[in-house]
């Protein structure tokens, strides 16, 4: 059987450019899965407009905060829902200043009659 002129695939992980491929993790280091599932904002579209919406996980939830839709405080350590309009009339920072945390349970039944 003939023999192959290349060099074997080493164990270490890709490389590009002398740098560690981002998608590889260090020995004995783990992803941050829960950062990159609940960090992603999406964009809802309501009868009252459209949201930036962002799930906070109970890791990342280090603060306490008051709920617009049930009026209860939101302790820290709990899931919950950033949310804050697309479409705000005086632009995108100021949308941002103006997100709220909600309970996922009073994001999803919200009234969107004022």
């Amino acid at each position: 059987m003939s023999r192959s002129n290349r060099p074997r695939r080493s164990a270490a992980p890709a490389t590009r450019g002398g740098r560690a491929n981002k998608w590889t993790k260090p020995p004995g280091e783990e992803l941050p899965l829960e950062r990159t599932r609940f960090g992603v904002p999406q964009l809802q579209d309501a009868p009252d407009g459209q949201w930036h919406v962002r799930r906070i996980s109970p890791v990342n939830a280090a603060k306490a905060y008051k709920c617009p839709g049930c009026g209860h405080q939101i302790p820290s350590g709990v899931e919950h829902i950033v949310a804050w309009r697309s479409d705000h009339w005086s632009g995108e920072v100021a949308s941002a200043n103006a997100r709220r945390h909600w309970h996922s349970n009073c994001w999803k039944s919200r009234s969107y009659r004022y």
